[in-house]
């Protein structure tokens, strides 16, 4: 018995990946890409950067424009006083004290914008502006003095330059940390129940049907049609109470099941709202909206699931006679 030698031609050729497979493979990848790029980590992580660069970016325009301005207080401050004297040298210290004090404010400012805690005090505004005034006026006095237009536009606009950054500042990074509240807010929304937002772990993505699975999918659809799904009891929608994850993260069940244990008796599903449930167990303000309707949901199926219990009996007790 002879053996013939397989030749290339003869060799089973390997399947190369034709179109849909190349666009099974970019749709995955790219349903991961979507799920990462969304994620509120990374969303977090992307408006930190953009912070750090909006805060560098201002603070070098503040701090070159109140450099700008020192020549000009010196000289107001200086006026008649001998070169190199002792009156001369003190001149330069009366921008730099004003200077100082401005800059703490937007210091200041900086970090409270970052957790949006509003200035509910009139001396941090009265004190900017007292500080920009000073600045424009010690800086734009000999200008005025000589009508010298040139030097008044010249001399205006680094001062109203710092004082228009310093104003902006403060709102921008108020909406940045806006953005990532906002990004976690609609991660909240639409996880699944009980969901934990960790980068760790692998984001689900789609898996598209192959032609073959598509083709016996349908042929089996039309030899056995399904059967009409019977509306489940309350009582089979009931939550029951989870333990707590192993990982010390508190999921959204824990927090129902939180809120469910401190929900008043006859309470009524109108006083459940999202503030309710932040007070009462802590969470975001993100997820307190799921928390609130979870909770709502309870309290309008309870009555419910109670009345079937108690019609059971009766029911049998009448098939019995």
């Amino acid at each position: 018995m002879t053996t013939l030698a397989q030749s290339p031609q003869n060799a089973p050729a390997l399947s190369k990946p034709n179109g849909v497979d190349r666009l099974r493979t970019a749709a995955a990848e790219a349903s991961q890409v979507r799920a990462l790029s969304t994620h509120p980590d990374v969303v977090a992580l992307r408006v930190e950067s953009v912070r750090t660069q909006v805060d560098r970016c201002m603070w070098v325009g503040i701090v070159l424009g109140l450099a700008f301005t020192m020549v000009n207080v010196q000289a107001f401050a200086a006026q008649g006083a001998v070169l190199w004297s002792l009156p001369w040298f003190a001149a330069w210290l009366l921008d730099p004290m004003v200077s100082l004090v401005l800059i703490a404010v937007l210091r200041a400012e900086q970090i409270t914008a970052r957790y949006q805690v509003s200035d509910n005090t009139n001396w941090i505004r009265k004190t900017k502006r007292f500080a920009f005034a000073a600045t424009y006026v010690m800086n734009t006095w000999a200008s005025f003095g000589h009508r010298d237009i040139a030097g008044i536009v010249l001399h205006s606009v680094p001062p109203l330059l710092v004082f228009c950054a310093a104003e902006t500042a403060p709102v921008l990074r108020d909406r940045l940390t806006e953005a990532v509240l906002r990004a976690e807010q609609t991660a909240a929304l639409a996880a699944p129940e009980g969901a934990s937002h960790r980068l760790d772990t692998t984001p689900a993505t789609a898996e598209l049907p192959t032609s073959a699975e598509t083709t016996q999918t349908a042929a089996e659809a039309i030899k056995t049609a399904p059967a009409a799904p019977g509306k489940p009891k309350p009582s089979q929608t009931r939550r029951k109470p989870t333990k707590p994850s192993r990982t010390g993260r508190k999921l959204l069940a824990d927090y129902v099941t939180e809120a469910l244990a401190a929900v008043e008796p006859g309470a009524a599903a109108d006083a459940i709202t999202p503030a309710w449930a932040r007070h009462t167990t802590g969470c975001s303000t993100g997820l307190s909206a799921k928390v609130a309707a979870a909770v709502r949901d309870e309290l309008t199926t309870a009555p419910h699931t109670s009345t079937d219990d108690m019609d059971a009996p009766g029911e049998t007790a009448r098939v019995a006679a």
